[in-house]
């Protein structure tokens, strides 16, 4: 389903392509690929919190600061929440970008192969075949509690309300 007036990138009107997620829904499953290649899906991750922090590419500047964030305040959220970064980048350029930010806390994931979690959750950017900006926070028990889709593609996430999520999910 492609969808549109959702996105802009740079001003520019995007169409975002998967089917639309929101709060509520079931979590659907997906098939990345971790730094190691092996896959991982949403089993890899039941009974715990994951927080999904949804990136263009690791190598551009609100992306950096957004996994960088998001890897200093998974300490604090403990034991029962993961947070995952999603993005196409290959899982070396992963790899790598976690080595140079030292970024230990978090889980790169690498969507470049099928776009099963972007086509999953409605969150592929049609025209550049990259994921938009989105957060979403997903229950222990594998539902949807929050959802964000950021308008402007270039903005950062509102870090509070996910942080405060991910702790009410707990």
């Amino acid at each position: 389903m492609d969808r549109t007036g959702i996105i802009t990138f740079k001003g520019n009107a995007f169409t975002l392509s998967g089917n639309p997620v929101k709060a509520g829904d079931n979590a659907p499953d997906f098939r990345l690929l971790a730094n190691d290649l092996s896959p991982r899906s949403l089993a890899d991750y039941k009974g715990k919190v994951c927080v999904f922090s949804v990136v263009p590419s690791l190598d551009t500047g609100v992306c950096d600061l957004q996994t960088r964030r998001f890897n200093s305040e998974a300490a604090a959220l403990g034991e029962k929440v993961r947070i995952l970064t999603v993005s196409c980048d290959l899982p070396f350029a992963q790899a790598r970008w976690c080595g140079m930010a030292g970024a230990t806390q978090l889980e790169t994931l690498s969507d470049h192969y099928e776009l099963s979690f972007g086509l999953a959750y409605g969150l592929v950017i049609k025209e550049l075949r990259l994921l938009t900006r989105a957060v979403l926070v997903v229950d222990a028990k594998g539902r949807i509690s929050y959802c964000e889709i950021v308008p402007e593609v270039t903005d950062e996430v509102n870090f509070d309300a996910v942080l405060a999520a991910a702790r009410a999910a707990l």
